[in-house]
């Protein structure tokens, strides 16, 4: 009779190597599984990641574009009311500035017109009409006003009274030199207040 014993242990050797190869098979089928599923995640991870900052970005130029187009309404919008006004309100605020007139050319401080003439050692003033001589030390007085400056047509950036003193220093070059003093009845920044003066003359504050 035919012993089976060997044929049966090597059919079970077989079977368990096969056994074992297949659980090694499916250990690293888990493995690559879950290797590719931690790098979809983190895949996943960087693509939010790089959204949300590229979102965060957008933001920021939005914001930025926004201020630089409401910067350029309020300057285009700037708006300079000036109105007579009765004298007699405190005006203990003052800023002097040096500032040279080109002689007889016609300037606008708010709704007065001035125009400046040199006359020998003398400079004819002529202030909304009414001319007056000035030797070098005399003045001559802007009355006082009221100045309202607007901006996106109903931002109040400056309301004041102000009165204007201007003492004639000589002449140079076609220039009429003034020391002048604006007093205002509240402070007011300097860049404000050059709203009040004309490009054609040269304000220098001293």
């Amino acid at each position: 009779m035919e012993d089976i014993t060997p044929r049966h242990d090597e059919q079970a050797r077989i079977q368990a190597q096969k056994q074992e190869e297949e659980r090694k098979r499916q250990e690293e089928l888990e493995r690559v599984k879950e290797e590719a599923r931690k790098q979809a995640v983190e895949q996943e991870r960087a693509r939010q990641k790089k959204k949300g900052l590229g979102t965060g970005v957008k933001i920021a130029i939005s914001l930025i574009v926004l201020v630089i187009i409401v910067a350029v309404v309020a300057l285009v919008t700037l708006s300079v009311s000036v109105v007579d006004m009765s004298p007699g309100i405190s005006l203990p605020f003052t800023t002097n500035y040096g500032v040279t007139f080109p002689e007889g050319q016609t300037i606008t401080i708010g709704n007065t017109h001035i125009i400046v003439l040199s006359y020998q050692n003398e400079i004819i003033s002529d202030i909304d009409g009414d001319r007056q001589k000035l030797v070098v030390g005399e003045s001559r007085v802007i009355s006082e006003r009221h100045a309202v400056i607007t901006t996106l047509w109903v931002i109040t950036l400056m309301d004041t009274n102000f009165q204007i003193n201007l003492k004639y220093k000589g002449n140079r070059d076609n220039l009429a030199y003034f020391d002048m003093a604006v007093h205002t009845s509240r402070q007011v920044p300097d860049i404000l207040l050059r709203m009040l003066l004309p490009a054609e003359i040269d304000a220098r504050p001293i």
